[in-house]
C-alpha cells in the first residue's frame, strides 16, 4: 500500500489600499478601439519607458496604463488604452523592490510592485521578528507613501498535493497536482509541477488514481536546484520537470476541472495584475481569484525566497501544490504555496483573505526550451 502524505503553504487576508491618482477621463476613440490585448498594453509601456510608466492593471474589465505625464497619458489615449496619472514610476517602483530584495530572505514575507496602487506593497505575516520588521521599516521610511505595509496572519509554507494538467501524481511517497503538459523543439514531452514536492532529479513520478509511471524528474527549482532560474543569475523559484515516457500514459494539452470537464490549453503567458485566475488542485477542487500583483519576492517560513511569484487571491489547500493557474486557455502559473490559516476553499475569492503564489510558467518555458499544445 502506498503512502500518501502532503505538503502545505498558503497566505492571509489583505487591507484595501487606496488608488493615489485620479483616473483620467476616456476619449471617444477609446469607445472606437479599446486597447483589450495585454502583450499590446505591454509593449506599449515598455515603448513610453520605465521613467514613464508605472505598470498595466486590470480595473473593471479594462487595461489601465498608469502614467508619468500628460504627453504619456495622450499616448495611450491614441492607443484606444485607458491611461491613469501616477507620482512615481515603474523605474523608481522597482529600485525600491531591490532594495527590499537586498534586505535577504525574510520569512513569512512577500513584496512587490503593485501598478493599482503605485506602490511596492509588504505583506508581513505570523513569525517575522521585531528586528526584519525594523528593517522592512526602514527600507519603507525611506521612500514616504511608496511603500505600504499589510500585517496578514498565518504563515508563508511549501504548499504540495497530488496526465493531463489538474490530475494527482506522486513520487516517494508525496502527493501534487500535474500543471501543464508542454513540448521540447523535438517532440520530447514534459509535465510540470512544483519543485518543492520532492526536490531532486532522477526521482519516478505516477498517476495517482491507478499507479501507472509518468516518468523521471529531470530537473527542479526550490530555492535552488538544476538551474533554478526565476529572477536573476541565481535567484530561484519553485517548479520542475518529469519527462513523460512511461509506457502506459498518453500525455494531453488539457486540464480536467473537478467536474470532469476538460479544457484545452493552447497558449501561455506572464500574467497581468487583475486578471481573473482559476486554479485546479485535487485537494480543494477549482477556485477562481484574480491576480493581485504578477511579481513578488516570498520567502516561506522555511527561509527559502522565491523570487518573481505571481500572488493571487485564490484559495489553496494542502495538496494542491503543483497544480495549475489559469485564464480561459491560456497557461499563467504553478501552484507553489499560501497563508496556512485558509482551512477550507470554496470557487469565488474569500474576500480578500486567502493569498497563494505560483511559479510564471512562461518563465519555465522559456528557461527550459518548451512550448504548451
Amino acid at each position: 500500500m502506498r503512502r500518501t502524505r502532503t505538503r502545505l503553504a498558503q497566505i492571509s487576508s489583505a487591507a484595501l489600499l487606496v488608488t493615489v491618482a485620479a483616473t483620467l477621463p476616456a476619449s471617444a476613440d477609446e469607445t472606437l478601439k479599446p486597447l483589450a490585448d495585454p502583450a499590446k498594453a505591454t509593449m506599449l509601456a515598455h515603448e513610453l519607458g520605465d521613467d514613464r510608466t508605472g505598470g498595466v492593471y486590470y480595473k473593471d474589465g479594462r487595461l489601465v496604463l498608469a502614467v508619468t505625464d500628460q504627453a504619456a497619458a495622450q499616448t495611450v489615449r491614441d492607443a484606444g488604452g485607458t491611461p491613469k496619472l501616477v507620482p512615481r514610476s515603474s523605474a523608481e517602483l522597482n529600485s525600491i523592490h531591490g532594495e527590499l530584495n537586498e534586505l535577504g530572505g525574510i520569512p513569512n514575507t512577500v513584496w512587490g510592485v503593485e501598478a493599482k496602487t503605485n506602490q511596492v506593497n509588504v505583506e508581513v505575516f505570523d513569525g517575522v521578528s521585531a528586528a526584519d520588521r525594523a528593517r522592512i521599516d526602514k527600507v519603507a521610511a525611506a521612500h514616504p507613501g511608496a511603500v505600504s505595509i499589510d500585517r496578514l496572519s498565518g504563515k508563508l509554507e511549501p504548499k504540495a498535493t497530488d496526465l493531463r494538467g489538474g490530475n494527482g501524481i506522486d513520487s516517494e511517497g508525496w502527493q501534487c497536482t500535474a500543471a501543464f503538459n508542454t513540448k521540447n523543439s523535438s517532440g520530447t514531452i514534459y509535465t510540470l509541477t512544483a519543485g518543492h514536492c520532492v526536490p531532486k532529479t532522477g526521482n519516478t513520478w505516477n498517476i495517482s488514481h491507478n499507479g501507472t509511471k509518468i516518468g523521471t524528474q529531470t530537473a527542479y527549482s526550490y530555492g535552488r536546484g538544476t538551474g533554478g532560474i526565476c529572477d536573476g543569475a541565481t535567484r530561484a523559484c519553485d517548479w520542475a520537470t518529469v519527462k513523460a515516457d512511461g509506457l502506459n500514459i498518453n500525455p494531453l494539452g488539457t486540464v480536467r476541472y473537478w467536474g470532469g470537464t476538460y479544457k484545452q490549453i493552447d497558449k501561455s503567458r506572464y500574467p497581468m495584475e487583475g486578471e481573473d485566475f482559476d486554479r485546479i488542485g485535487v485537494t480543494s477542487q477549482d477556485t477562481t481569484g484574480n491576480v493581485t500583483r504578477p511579481s513578488v519576492t516570498a520567502t516561506y517560513t522555511d527561509g527559502t525566497t522565491l523570487y518573481g511569484m505571481i500572488e493571487t487571491n485564490n484559495c489553496a489547500l494542502g495538496g494542491d501544490s503543483g497544480g495549475p493557474g489559469l485564464h480561459g486557455s491560456t497557461a499563467l502559473g504553478i501552484t507553489s504555496g499560501g497563508n496556512s490559516d485558509q482551512q477550507t476553499c470554496n470557487s469565488t475569492p474569500d474576500q480578500g483573505r486567502s493569498r497563494t503564489l505560483f511559479t510564471p510558467v512562461q518563465m519555465v518555458l522559456n528557461q527550459r526550451g518548451l512550448h504548451v499544445y
